[in-house]
């Protein structure tokens, strides 16, 4: 295996001894580990293309600049690995703001060591492979709609022609709405569905994540004719594009 062949996980965390005991057991389960103690040294990282970074792991508590205002910033400049966050934080807002910067994941201190492989792994594998369950009828690997091609294999995302960058969670929440197309999706099944948080969180995470989608693949995102709300409900996705005030008659009938 060559060096480009493994993957590379970033740990951001200022705790010394937390931050050297996740990189030793991450390096043992075969990853290439960079680990620095504060966002500033971590955006150094990013920004020196020395390597890409497949997945972060991060702490929220940082000296300087928060684990918030990091993830906020990368998602910013358009770095689209997963994000994990680490964090001693409890309360249900805390996730919700994780999530709200473009965290894919949030995992509570203490953790169980092997939860948190077993969360490096699979995020890593997300990120990488979208291939969707059965969609009408057959595996597909690729998709289309309007004016976009997606390859859930290669993460790959057009429009219009263009290459667009998705993060994973973008891509996850795409792919759920593609899964379940035509079918009126709540914001608690969708929490549930594509963030594995408990439908009961209050949190604009759903709109704002739907906001994004919109501006990338709708003509235009104030009249959607694809990713349609449903007043009172939540989303619809709908392929073949309908208008809002057709949506809103069928709704109303």
């Amino acid at each position: 295996m060559t060096l480009a062949d493994l993957k590379h996980i970033l740990i951001v965390e200022d705790e010394e001894h937390l931050r050297l005991g996740i990189k030793y057991n991450l390096e043992a389960e075969g990853y290439e580990v960079s680990a620095v103690g504060d966002a500033p040294a971590a955006l150094a990282l990013l920004e020196s293309h020395a390597r890409d970074v497949d997945l972060i792991v991060l702490d929220l508590m940082l000296p300087g600049m928060s684990g918030y205002a990091f993830c906020e910033r990368i998602r910013e400049q358009g770095h689209d690995m997963p994000v994990l966050i680490l964090s001693a934080r409890t309360l249900a807002e805390d996730r919700i703001r994780g999530f709200d910067v473009g965290a894919d994941q949030y995992l509570q201190k203490p953790f169980d060591l092997d939860e948190l492989i077993s969360r490096v792994r699979n995020l890593l594998a997300r990120s990488r492979r979208f291939t969707p369950a059965s969609l009408r009828g057959g595996e597909l690997d690729t998709y289309e709609f309007g004016r976009a091609k997606i390859n859930f294999t290669t993460f790959e995302v057009a429009v219009d022609g263009k290459p667009v960058r998705l993060t994973a969670m973008d891509m996850k929440l795409l792919r759920y709405f593609i899964e379940h197309e035509g079918k009126v999706l709540t914001r608690a099944e969708l929490l549930a569905g594509v963030w594995d948080q408990p439908g009961s969180l209050t949190t604009r995470t759903v709109d704002n994540f739907v906001m994004r989608l919109r501006k990338t693949f709708e003509p235009d995102p104030a009249e959607p004719r694809h990713f349609l709300s449903v007043r009172g409900t939540g989303y619809r996705f709908v392929a073949a594009g309908e208008s809002a005030a057709a949506a809103g008659a069928e709704q109303a009938s």
